[in-house]
């Protein structure tokens, strides 16, 4: 071994540097050889390149996947396309222009290009009340939360009267943010708006979809339900177990049941007749018992429709999706509740709540209801006046 020293003069200092060098050269070692040799070997896993673009999987392989693993890959049969057309964009300016939000846009519904998108007549939206500020944090919704709202609107009743007359629809779907930062959770507010619905338009169906109204006592729910509306609705979302991890931890699951439960006690006391309904969501990690047991819990709170639909991420801040659930499990889903004496059941991935279908569907039920009620009513008048001849003579 031989050792070289270089002196490099500065002004200041005198730095040497040493260099080593080695006689003879270290033999490689068996485990570095390997490794180089490794490097270049080609991996005999049994698939080609032509494997991965044919889409096909051959027998006993898995595929490779790419990105994020943890959260499972959005299915074909849930992507939609953008929504567009004149009626998208009429129904648009109507409710930008009465200051007016909808649940559509706020919780990025999939299905908006569909019901805005139906023409004059078809088209539905879902309007939202008292805002677009929530004092609840659910851990699926995107609506936004505030802890103290702006004040109420006191012409929203009136603007979202005036907006739902020019679409002229058959069957219109209120819902609105929880408010309990109000007395009353904002009772008397969607009982005026149903109110002024009915004046401007008394053949309209109107549906709303409520808050809880937690702590706000019966009357609460009692105003809405005997304010003239024709289905009472307020969503369950999901499995017993699993809503305080869904939903904001006010929101309790039996409190959901006795508002469905209320709704149908004050209508009767109103002398009114009403549909309540309840929607349930899938993917979040609910069990299939835990599923059929709120079936039948929403059956013995006599509630009338349930939808089911897929739960999906609004953005990245919200829960994760537990798993996508395919077509037919929803389509066994639907079965099972219609066995259960329900009177309709929408189940699929894109049902929501608010459901167009669904609509069309109870829009039907309800006008077959009056239509009886009417014939019923005119039978006995008719018999009424025939004992009355009678008794004259």
């Amino acid at each position: 071994m031989s050792i070289t020293t270089r002196v490099f003069k500065t002004s200041r200092i005198v730095q040497p540097i040493h260099y080593r060098g080695l006689a003879t050269a270290l033999p490689p070692s068996s485990e570095a050889s390997t490794s180089t040799s490794r490097r270049f070997q080609k991996l005999d896993d049994g698939l080609t390149f032509n494997d991965f673009l044919s889409g096909d999987i051959p027998p006993d392989q898995e595929r490779v996947v790419l990105g994020k693993t943890n959260q499972p890959r959005l299915p074909a049969f849930l992507k939609h396309p953008i929504a567009t057309g004149a009626s998208y964009s009429g129904i648009k300016k109507d409710l930008r222009g009465l200051g007016l939000h909808t649940v559509c846009e706020e919780a990025k519904c999939p299905n908006i290009g569909e019901c805005w998108g139906g023409g004059k007549g078809n088209a539905t939206a879902t309007i939202m009340l008292m805002g677009d500020q929530c004092t609840r944090g659910c851990r699926f919704c995107s609506v936004k939360t505030s802890r103290a709202p702006p004040p109420l609107d006191i012409h929203e009743p009136e603007h979202t009267a005036e907006a739902i007359s020019r679409w002229g629809l058959g069957y219109i779907v209120l819902t609105s943010v929880d408010r309990d930062d109000l007395l009353d959770g904002g009772a008397a507010h969607i009982a005026s708006t149903i109110s002024k619905i009915k004046q401007k338009a008394p053949s309209i169906l109107v549906e709303a979809l409520t808050p809880d109204f937690a702590n706000k006592g019966v009357e609460a729910i009692h105003t809405v339900a005997s304010s003239g509306l024709d289905v009472f609705a307020h969503n369950v979302e999901t499995v017993e177990r699993c809503t305080p991890f869904v939903r904001d931890r006010r929101a309790g699951f039996q409190q959901s049941l006795k508002v469905l439960q209320e709704a149908k006690i004050g209508a009767r006391k109103a002398g009114r007749e009403i549909l309540t309904k309840s929607s349930i969501m899938l993917g979040v990690g609910e069990e299939e018992h835990e599923v059929i047991e709120t079936l039948k819990r929403l059956r013995d709170s006599d509630v009338d429709v349930v939808t089911f639909g897929q739960y999906m991420r609004p953005t990245k801040r919200h829960m994760k999706v537990d798993r996508y659930v395919l077509p037919e499990e929803f389509a066994r889903w639907k079965e099972v509740a219609e066995g259960m004496g329900f009177l309709y059941v929408a189940s699929g991935p894109l049902v929501r709540s608010s459901y167009k279908a669904g609509e069309f569907f109870i829009e039907n039920v309800l006008k077959k209801r009056r239509a009886a009620s009417a014939q019923k009513a005119a039978e006995q008048l008719t018999s009424s006046q025939d004992s009355a001849a009678t008794a004259r003579l």
